[in-house]
């Protein structure tokens, strides 16, 4: 299907389109199996009464998040965010659009839970749940990312992703769940990680690292696995362990705390940072994979929990963690809890433990693509906006050519990548290779004005997905990797500096 996909040209100019109706769809997730539905306490299949079910849900949620309730409210339909998902950008579908999108469960609303939907109906712009709606929500509430770029731009701060959020929950409380999201949460509480990677895999891949550094390298960097006292837990996405180019940030970790002197280990047990609670919009599910990060530490006695590169994972941890789990008056006071490998790498750089050799990556010329669950729900460093110019510093530290795309695609304004918000699965790719478009329109802009040849991202999902978009435009998928794959090239190994 992706084959027939029609490709936008290459321009370096992103275009507000006209918009066309249905677009998008037929484009809509795998239905998940009964297994791996009643695994997570779902119903197996969809419901003989669901419409009944779902409304029961439905007004339970309002009751419970006071957000939902104020964004089914407060919307004008200003137009603030029609134009600003990549989504609708790239496919010109008006359900796309944020407020269009969000129409789709406000018409529920109106007809169930307001005066004048029950009175008016159609007049109040109400509608009644059928089986037609239900469609609609699988369809365009698994056509967002959660990015929250419409948010940004959105004069009330309507979180777009919170109601997307609270659709995929209402789905799934009636047995209409998506097939990839939910399998992948099932795998982690099988196996520890999205990738399903079972242990003696993980231990050979490690141990593989190990005697591949110290082939190339000849100083004996160590990958440890469940070793109790040390210093910190380092929690990864599991893509990490997998596959190029995410290994070769996995080899930029260890390099750093090697040359820092900071003892690490990996859990078997939690070796995967990211967490798809967020996703099917579950905060059970949120907190009890979010648990196992904490219950790991603890466990394992460590000072510090330590993620790796992934978005929506910093983003659980960060934003999540503490009232989910918390408090963690265990660690170790004196650093953040938790900390962002960047935040780690760029303080031990600026207080000279670690040095780099920016010749390593001269044939380089960079940019760098904020992540959207960083950028716009996170923060890095003990400043506004250290989650936009710590990684950027690394960057700068460990090269001599970079420049930034368009301001308005990157920072608070980021585009995403169009693969994260669990839509990584293969019957998305025409979805995925349409909302692709800005952000490969603002790499464009930013080759033909500055020469640059590589993307640096600090998110598995961007990798994953810019290395499967790259070609589809005529790109080199190699253009595209990590900030610490940066770091993995540049870092000298030797004698150690004080930190």
């Amino acid at each position: 299907m992706a084959e027939n996909i029609e490709v936008a040209e290459l321009t370096g100019k992103i275009e507000i389109p006209p918009v066309i109706k249905g677009t998008m769809k037929n484009n809509k997730p795998q239905i998940a199996d009964a297994e791996s539905m009643e695994k997570l306490k779902f119903p197996g299949s969809k419901l003989p009464n669901w419409k009944e079910r779902l409304l029961e849900k439905f007004a339970e949620m309002l009751g419970k998040y006071r957000s939902l309730h104020l964004f089914m409210d407060i919307c004008v339909k200003c137009g603030a965010c029609t134009d600003k998902c990549h989504f609708f950008l790239g496919t010109k579908d008006p359900n796309n659009m944020p407020v269009g999108r969000a129409e789709l469960m406000r018409k529920v609303y109106r007809k169930y839970f307001t005066v004048e939907g029950k009175l008016l109906g159609s007049l109040a712009r109400a509608q009644e749940m059928d089986d037609t709606v239900l469609d609609e929500w699988l369809t365009y509430f698994y056509q967002c990312t959660e990015c929250r770029r419409c948010s940004v731009f959105c004069p009330y701060g309507i979180d777009t992703a919170e109601i997307t959020m609270a659709a995929r929950e209402m789905m799934n409380s009636v047995g209409v769940g998506n097939r990839y999201t939910n399998i992948i949460v099932n795998k982690v509480y099988d196996i520890g990680n999205n990738l399903g990677i079972p242990e003696a895999a993980l231990r050979s891949t490690l141990e593989f690292m190990e005697s591949d550094i110290e082939e190339e390298t000849g100083v004996a960097v160590k990958f440890p696995l469940d070793e109790e006292g040390v210093d910190v837990l380092l929690v990864p996405p599991s893509a990490d362990f997998f596959s190029s180019p995410h290994i070769e940030s996995l080899a930029g970790y260890a390099k750093v705390f090697h040359q820092a002197g900071i003892s690490f280990t990996f859990s078997s047990y939690a070796s995967e940072a990211g967490n798809f609670g967020l996703f099917i919009g579950n905060y059970d599910h949120m907190k009890k994979i979010n648990k196992r990060i904490w219950d790991e530490a603890r466990r394992l006695k460590v000072k510090r929990v330590v993620a790796g590169e992934c978005g929506h994972a910093w983003r659980a941890l960060y934003a999540f963690s503490n009232t989910l789990n918390g408090p963690f008056d265990f660690l170790d006071q004196k650093h953040p809890i938790p900390e962002h490998i960047c935040e780690v790498t760029y303080d031990l750089y600026k207080r000279g433990a670690l040095k780099f050799d920016k010749s390593a990556n001269e044939e380089f010329t960079f940019t760098y693509h904020d992540s959207c669950n960083v950028a716009r729900a996170s923060r890095m460093g003990n400043y506004p906006g250290g989650q936009y110019e710590i990684p950027r510093e690394l960057i700068r530290a460990t090269c001599d050519k970079f420049f930034d795309m368009p301001e308005n695609t990157i920072r608070e304004k980021t585009f995403c990548c169009s693969g994260g918000g669990g839509l990584l699965s293969e019957e998305m790719i025409p979805l995925r290779i349409k909302g692709s478009m800005p952000r490969m329109q603002a790499f464009k802009y930013a080759m033909d004005n500055h020469d640059v040849n590589f993307l640096a991202v600090i998110c598995s999902i961007c990798k994953a997905q810019f290395t499967k978009m790259f070609p589809y435009y005529d790109l080199d998928m190699e253009m595209v990797g990590g900030v610490h794959q940066l770091v993995n090239r540049a870092i000298l190994l030797g004698a150690k500096e004080g930190v």
